[in-house]
């Protein structure tokens, strides 16, 4: 039986840079180790942060505007450290070992933080339960721990995906279709780990302790790292193909080396390697696009490239290089309209649980109260809910009208995502100005929980929820998909720091908020005591951005080019 019969065409190995066979490595025979290390690092991370902004305000004795402020912060550095990672495993160590080390990062800082919760000494000292006087070495202690569990996330995030996806051959056509499903169930097992975090891990912060509270997601997490190293054997790994970064200087500097020279009307005449493969590790050649053509000149060929002896590729470059920089240039104004989602998916760890805090959290007549953070259980029970209608419903329905193998192309997945999330912020800010009134007609400005059921806040976590399974997961899929062979953990990463620059610009805009509406001793918009605050005015101002986002969106989606890896299916 020929070669390709026993290995991947795309030239994947196994973690010992040998040849990976096809017929026993990859697809879903590796996968659940993937998944189960997905859901489980989730489960730490969302256990640790789903109630992170409550920590800062009732242990570190922090106001809120800082509290919502320092929590955004983080959760944004969460999502710019992916850059560090995606890099190492593209240019040097590929996923597989990427992964692993910062997985060992994540654990020391889990295990830190769940130290400064519990070892007397760097424990904030605490008199009553909202009562705390923190010294600077605890809080110092406690933000170290945070930023080593950033550092660590950052190197896990935009390559366990891709690691997942790498596991299916792109020339296969079974194996090809199994790849879109493998996004929305990869997706499906983040939340059930958040599901776990949201309501068990909430409540043991809220109820038992806080050192519990940081401890079991320490344990969760090294449970993930097990989980990742026991399907060692069955993994498909694509070799790293260098620094991707020099690779796109290289075409830029290339091009405006030849600004003056005229492209030939036969593309064919640009240069390209004559083997099969290109000429950089880990990556098919991509097809020529006729869009961006400035740069196509830094592949055209002059009397001063010595084709025949060694090519300086700051001089001139292959098509696939050239490609490689049109991907990424195409990718950045979708890339952008991610932003404002992120900032509104950021309220559900902010301002959605300050709301909640000054609703009834008592579930009926019983003395049981549900944690304001555990309100995000009915996001992930609506991405829970929404994964298998959209894979099993939605996808075959869609496809008998459009002809999509997927039913919707990731572009139209992503705009009706975006436009759900203009709901959720409408109805979070309906619900605030209900509550308002009721504080106003009975005076409950000093109530510390107002009768109105914190259940009222279920509608716009739920429509979240949904959003998240429309725009979340076709981002994963499209960024993966569009992004050159060699550059997919870049391209994840690109992804992930919407989800940063979204969170820094909620910080951003509860900064200017507060600095406008807080002058001249006027407790502005989000006060310390939000029965006096406006927050349904952020709301409305979040969704006015979104508006004005989605209509943005729709006009790159329609001018937008797909790429088209040479010998890949359609």
């Amino acid at each position: 039986m020929a070669e390709s019969d026993f290995y991947t065409k795309d030239g994947t190995v196994d973690h010992k840079g040998k040849p990976a066979n096809i017929k026993k490595t990859g697809t879903w025979k590796a996968c659940p180790f993937i998944i189960g290390n997905e859901c489980c690092e989730r489960l730490a991370y969302y256990g640790m942060s789903s109630n992170l902004v409550r920590y800062f305000k009732h242990r570190l004795n922090q106001h809120t505007s800082v509290a919502t402020r320092n929590n955004q912060n983080w959760s944004g550095t969460c999502y710019i450290t992916p850059l560090i990672g995606a890099f190492l495993a593209d240019a040097y160590l590929g996923r597989y070992w990427t992964i692993a080390l910062f997985s060992i990062i994540y654990v020391f800082g889990m295990t830190l933080l769940a130290m400064s919760a519990t070892v007397h000494g760097i424990k904030p000292r605490c008199y009553t339960e909202d009562n705390c006087d923190p010294t600077v070495t605890q809080s110092a202690v406690f933000f170290v721990a945070l930023y080593l569990v950033a550092l660590g996330t950052g190197g896990i995030k935009p390559c366990v995906s891709s690691y997942g996806a790498d596991q299916f051959d792109d020339t296969n056509e079974t194996e090809k279709k199994h790849k879109s499903s493998f996004f929305n169930w990869f997706y499906f097992s983040i939340n059930i780990g958040a599901l776990i975090a949201s309501s068990v891990l909430v409540w043991v912060q809220d109820n038992v302790s806080w050192g519990w509270g940081f401890g079991i997601p320490a344990i969760a997490m090294a449970i993930a790292v097990v989980f990742f190293f026991s399907g060692t054997r069955l993994y498909r790994n694509q070799k790293p193909g260098g620094s991707p970064l020099t690779r796109l200087c290289q075409v830029v500097v290339a091009s405006f080396r030849k600004c003056r020279l005229a492209v030939p009307a036969d593309k064919s005449l640009l240069y390209e390697t004559m083997d099969a493969e290109s000429n950089i590790k880990g990556s098919r050649k991509v097809e020529h696009t006729e869009d961006l053509s400035f740069f196509d000149k830094a592949a055209v060929e002059t009397e001063s490239d010595d084709i025949k002896g060694t090519v300086n590729s700051w001089r001139l470059c292959t098509v696939t290089q050239v490609e490689e920089l049109k991907a990424v240039i195409r990718l950045l104004p979708i890339w952008a309209t991610g932003i404002i989602f992120a900032a509104v998916y950021s309220q559900m760890s902010n301002l959605f649980v300050l709301q909640g805090e000054r609703m009834n959290t008592h579930v009926g007549n019983s003395t049981f109260k549900i944690p304001p953070a555990s309100l995000s259980i009915f996001d992930t029970l609506s991405v829970i809910f929404w994964v298998p209608i959209y894979d099993r419903i939605i996808v075959p329905v869609t496809r008998k009208f459009t002809g999509h193998k997927n039913g919707l192309t990731q572009l139209q997945r992503m705009g009706i995502g975006l436009f759900i999330s203009i709901f959720a912020m409408v109805v979070a800010a309906i619900l605030e100005l209900e509550r308002l009134r009721e504080v106003r007609r009975h005076n409950y400005y000093e109530v510390k929980e107002m009768p109105m059921t914190i259940f009222w806040q279920v509608p716009q976590y739920f429509l979240i929820g949904c959003a998240e399974v429309f725009t979340l997961i076709g981002q994963l899929e499209f960024f993966y998909e569009q992004a050159p062979d060699a550059m997919r953990s870049f391209c994840s990463a690109l992804q992930l720091t919407t989800i940063a620059l979204g969170n820094y610009l909620s910080s951003l805009l509860v900064t200017i908020v507060t600095a406008i509406t807080a002058r001249n001793d006027k407790l502005g918009w989000i006060p310390d005591n939000l029965n006096y605050g406006h927050i349904h005015y952020f709301f409305f101002l979040l969704a006015v951005l979104s508006v004005l986002n989605l209509g943005a969106f729709l006009l790159i989606a329609k001018w937008y080019t797909y790429k088209k890896a040479v010998g890949t299916l359609r």
